[in-house]
């Protein structure tokens, strides 16, 4: 335990970050201070937020500087521990980043138990994405019994939950995926009444079929196309939680006219929509009615997952690139280190 691995951010991107921009290198593992937890990495969460970390435009958050280490939440355990609150040994949920080895302070971590659930899921299902669907559904979208949810990216880590949580409270859910193993998937695993393929052709046409009643309830996390899509079936009091625009974060100019933001505007005051953008962070005072539910459901079998588990950190750039792409199924994990919970 000498070496420590590490992905910084070498140089900011202009367009899909790639191997000049997040390097991987060899340094030491840090040395622990007094109340400090060092913790090694067996699960590194990869998320579409951490594109925007890339970047040195003013966001929610602080930009990653360059020649740090990447960012982002881990599942890991306990090498040495100088705080009382925590031992060696113990499996954490914590915010590592792109490395091996790293030093926290209690404060920023979390104790799991292994007997309740994968500890993966402390980042998946159970962690800041299932969180991010539970929110933002249930606090901008309060979609109610017999309405019609639509979800983008349905079969990603936030969508496939979405979904789930919306049949729970008796509405139609349709996905909207980018490939048609996406869409089997989410109808036959998660229940979903239909999920379209926005690559098709006729997508348009087949979403306009899949939601006859139109769309009262739209959870967006790509933009683009299929947000076009969506705006022309929604219905009057629409609510539209706003969690992401994957499509768009690899932009390098503004998209070509015309200008649709009147008509656009129009319609929100016509239909009276409601479009709001989130973070999960802001309604962390529901995290305690998240951590009630969300263990019951899958214990239940009422909300399922799937993970996308890629093996090794010296691939997390080009997973990162997939993610982006949409190739990932399911929750994407790089799994860092070896998990003594599954032996």
């Amino acid at each position: 335990m000498t070496v420590n691995r590490q992905i910084i951010l070498a140089k900011r991107p202009t367009g899909m970050p790639g191997d000049e921009n997040l390097k991987l290198q060899e340094g030491a593992v840090p040395e622990v201070g007094e109340g400090q937890v060092l913790v090694r990495t067996i699960y590194l969460s990869l998320d579409p937020y951490m594109r925007g970390r890339m970047s040195a435009a003013k966001s929610y958050a602080a930009s990653v500087e360059e020649g740090s280490v990447m960012e982002g939440a881990t599942v890991g355990q306990v090498v040495e521990s100088r705080s009382g609150d925590f031992k060696q040994g113990d499996y954490v949920l914590c915010p590592g980043g792109w490395q091996e080895y790293s030093v926290n302070s209690p404060k920023a971590m979390r104790k799991l138990d292994p007997a309740q659930a994968p500890i993966s899921t402390a980042v998946g299902v159970l962690g800041m994405p299932g969180f991010t669907a539970y929110v933002g559904l249930d606090e901008i979208g309060k979609p109610q019994k017999g309405e019609t949810v639509v979800v983008s990216a349905a079969a990603g880590a936030v969508g496939q939950v979405v979904g789930q949580i919306a049949k729970l409270k008796g509405c139609r859910v349709v996905g909207v995926a980018g490939a048609e193993d996406k869409c089997k998937h989410v109808v036959g695993a998660y229940g979903f009444d239909a999920c379209v393929n926005y690559k098709d052709a006729d997508f348009r046409e087949q979403l306009a079929k899949a939601c006859p009643d139109g769309i009262d309830v739209y959870f967006e996390n790509v933009g683009g196309e299929t947000f076009d899509a969506v705006m022309e079936l929604v219905n009057d009091f629409a609510r539209i939680p706003v969690c992401g625009r994957i499509a768009h974060y690899n932009d390098t100019a503004m998209p070509e006219g015309p200008d649709r933001l009147p008509g656009f505007m129009g319609k929100v005051l016509v239909k009276r929509l409601l479009i709001k953008g989130f973070i999960q962070f802001d309604y962390i005072h529901r995290q305690g009615d998240f951590l009630k539910d969300m263990p019951v459901w899958i214990s239940e079998g009422k909300v399922k997952y799937q993970e996308d588990v890629v093996e090794g950190l010296e691939n997390a750039v080009s997973a990162f690139q997939g993610l982006l792409q949409g190739k990932n199924r399911g929750k994407l994990l790089i799994q860092v280190g070896d998990d003594p919970t599954k032996k």
